[in-house]
């Protein structure tokens, strides 16, 4: 009878951290990893938000670091690449521009 009780309590403190898992952990992950992706994806000329809501333009981009360009007078300031909170407008590169040029010719 008191096997019995405590194989209960164990299958239900498994059920819960399986749930909580599923519920928490493994979406907190995933967007962990798009983010990640995100800030190894920064290249020059995008628009980024960085996580105090300052609204920049991406000037260079070294190894942890960035520097935004920010105003009229495009003030030049240096942030690390954990400070950038979302990318507004991505830069077309230009070869993804000649690419689609060629695709558009060969449909002609």
């Amino acid at each position: 009878m008191q096997a019995q009780q405590l194989i209960m309590s164990l299958v239900l403190w498994v059920a819960v951290f399986g749930i909580f898992y599923l519920l928490l952990i493994r979406p907190q992950k995933k967007k962990d990893k798009e983010i990640r992706a995100m800030r190894e994806s920064l290249n020059v000329g995008d628009k980024v938000v960085t996580i105090g809501g300052l609204c920049a333009t991406i000037a260079k981009v070294e190894e942890t670091r960035v520097i935004l360009e920010v105003g009229p007078n495009r003030t030049k300031m240096p942030f690390e690449k954990w400070a950038i909170g979302s990318v507004l407008e991505k830069k077309e590169v230009k070869h993804e521009i000649e690419e689609t040029k060629e695709t558009k010719e060969e449909e002609k």
